[in-house]
């Protein structure tokens, strides 16, 4: 089976920020340092859509996606005084935001909800959130073969497909050339051919 097919991945590969909204956030990261109420809550109203529907495509499941919503903004306030700003806000949140998921699935009595059959449909009305795999059985199919990924090469799938981060972005958050981010994707694409074609059988 080809996974091309199964699901049309309409990553973009993002140009570099302006320096104007690198300023931009910047003016905004020190604002929320410094107390201000109001900043923290743009940041929220700025990048919660697109770390909620991240952290959907992972799960499947809405209310979890919800909880391990939260659970990103709580560490990311946690962390804040270590973020230096070099990256994009929404790049460091989906670092984060991965790291609570697997934290989660790692739990034994909660792994079973990765299958539920029975989770709810995201439902978004921001462009950031539009489901990227289409829906019914080869989506989910392709999703638990996702999963099934060894970690580097899942969290560099996930990053870019799901998550939208452009290869430079990887890159940064894995500390490894874009060159060895797109043998990653090579080497990723390569199982989950085999993956769901043994899962076909």
């Amino acid at each position: 089976m080809d996974v091309a097919n199964v699901a049309q991945f309409p990553a973009r590969e993002r140009e570099p920020e302006p320096n104007a909204q690198q300023r931009d956030e910047r003016t905004l990261l020190a604002a929320i340092r410094a107390g201000d109420r109001a900043a923290a809550e743009e940041m929220v109203d700025r990048t919660y859509s697109a770390v909620f529907a991240s952290l959907f495509r992972l799960c499947r499941d809405s209310d979890l996606a919800a909880d391990l919503t939260q659970e990103t903004y709580q560490k990311a306030w946690a962390a804040l005084p270590r973020f230096d700003g070099r990256s994009q806000l929404f790049t460091w949140l989906y670092r984060i935001a991965y790291t609570s998921f697997l934290n989660h699935v790692r739990r034994p009595r909660r792994m079973t909800q990765l299958d539920d059959q029975q989770t709810t449909d995201l439902r978004d009305e921001t462009p950031s959130a539009e489901q990227l795999l289409s829906e019914g059985e080869e989506s989910d199919r392709l999703r638990r073969a996702v999963m099934q990924l060894p970690d580097d090469l899942r969290f560099t799938v996930t990053a870019h497909f799901w998550g939208g981060l452009a290869v430079k972005e990887v890159a940064e958050i894995e500390n490894i050339t874009t060159v060895g981010i797109r043998k990653r994707l090579h080497r990723a694409f390569t199982m989950l051919e085999e993956l769901l074609e043994e899962d076909s059988r």
